[in-house]
């Protein structure tokens, strides 16, 4: 018996999207059961069956044969029931043929909805798989519309969605003009999955040294941290795996022919290459660049506070316009950096030195020079001088076992009467 043209054209669906035949068979017959129940009752039993190869449709309706009919539904009276079976007994079920003329046009409306839903489905299903791998990935794509100021994005195959906070603020977009970025995330809806790029992402910087720069793609040079205001200014932590591989010269490229590439992208994004130290003090010291940073003091360790010092000139731009160079260190080192200057430290420690004087002057038999000898060996308060040994001052200038033993007998004799008072 030869093939209907819906087995055959199952078939090749089957072959070209993958979808089993025997599946879109089960879904419409599923579908017609619940189309049909519409017309002979909610609690009816249907059955419903397609003949894989001729596609030939035979739909029943089941009911018991009972003297007394109780419900029409489920139940028919034994003449009825010998209408379609001669020898239909009480108690047994009798099958009675769905109308034809509504079956056949229910079978046929049902087989197409199936059929496009079904193809749909696949096709966003395959789209997902296809994009969901390359999450991180650098993709190029064209301007299809604008949805506020969020812009639709053609790939090609779907469309992506580059939502304005990771657009680069200073870039006008036109319909129809290329755009590079990251695919940041890919998630599944109804529609078929949606596609979150982006171009002010770390990642996408990253991936563009990645592009520009064989010797991180081999390994041999690593981005260990990125930090952007995108469009304006990026720090980049570049480390070196071979000692002969310079990693700051390998990013710049001859003639800085590779980072100029990668800040045209970028709409002129300015790209400060941060080498990477295991000093910790250098390495803040390093986030800070272009500014040149005379010394960094590391405040609290545990929780990541730091002083960096510089010279006058170097102050403004260390913070940068606005703070934008000390706020990108802080964010690319994880460090909260405090930068000062020399003559601002100079002025802070006149000024502790004074009070530190202020505080010890109230020590009797105790001289100015001695004082200023006792501030510059760092005690500088009245409680930690009483607590020290004669040893502890014999290494002063001047201060002899006896005197320093006069000196710490004032100095308790003070905090005694402060105390008292």
């Amino acid at each position: 018996m030869a093939k209907s043209e819906l087995i055959l054209a199952l078939e090749q669906i089957e072959r070209e999207k993958g979808i089993r035949k025997d599946d879109i068979l089960h879904m419409i017959e599923g579908a017609v059961v619940s189309s049909l129940r519409k017309h002979v009752g909610k609690d009816a039993i249907i059955e419903a069956a397609i003949d894989p190869e001729t596609a030939q449709f035979t739909a029943n309706v089941v009911k018991k044969v009972a003297e007394t009919v109780a419900n029409a539904e489920l139940e028919i009276s034994l003449q009825e029931a010998k209408r379609y079976k001669k020898d239909a007994q009480v108690g047994e079920d009798v099958r009675l043929p769905a109308p034809a003329a509504d079956f056949a046009r229910i079978a046929a409306q049902t087989a197409k909805q199936v059929l496009t839903q079904k193809v749909r489905e696949v096709d966003r299903d395959k789209l997902y798989d296809e994009f969901k791998p390359k999450e991180g990935e650098i993709v190029n794509g064209s301007v299809h519309r604008f949805m506020e100021r969020n812009i639709i994005v053609d790939l090609g195959k779907t469309e992506a969605i580059l939502p304005v906070r990771e657009q680069i603020r200073r870039e006008r977009y036109n319909v129809g003009g290329r755009v590079r970025a990251v695919i940041l995330r890919v998630d599944k809806a109804q529609r078929g999955p949606q596609v979150l790029i982006s171009r002010a992402a770390p990642l996408f910087l990253q991936r563009l040294f990645e592009l520009e720069v064989p010797e991180i793609n081999e390994k041999i040079v690593e981005i260990l941290g990125v930090a952007r205001d995108p469009g304006f200014r990026a720090k980049v932590v570049v480390k070196s795996n071979d000692a002969k591989v310079d990693p700051i010269g390998a990013c710049v490229g001859v003639r800085g022919s590779r980072i100029r590439s990668i800040m045209n992208e970028l709409s002129g994004e300015r790209i400060d290459l941060i080498p990477y130290d295991e000093d910790v003090a250098k390495y803040l010291g390093n986030s800070l660049a272009p500014a040149k940073v005379s010394s960094v003091r590391v405040i609290d360790e545990d929780g990541r506070r730091a002083e960096a010092l510089v010279s006058d000139e170097q102050l403004s731009l260390a913070i940068g316009k606005e703070g934008q160079n000390i706020r990108l260190a802080c964010r690319l080192t994880g460090w909260t950096l405090e930068v000062k200057s020399e003559g601002q430290r100079r002025e802070e420690q006149k000024v502790a030195t004074e009070e530190a004087a202020g505080a010890l002057s109230v020590l009797e038999g105790v001289g100015p020079k001695t004082i200023d000898l006792l501030v510059q060996a760092g005690i500088t308060d009245v409680e930690r001088l009483a607590g020290c040994k004669p040893e502890d001052l014999t290494t002063l200038q001047g201060v002899g076992e006896k005197t320093a033993a006069k000196i710490i007998a004032s100095a308790q004799k003070a905090l005694a009467s402060r105390k008292s008072q």
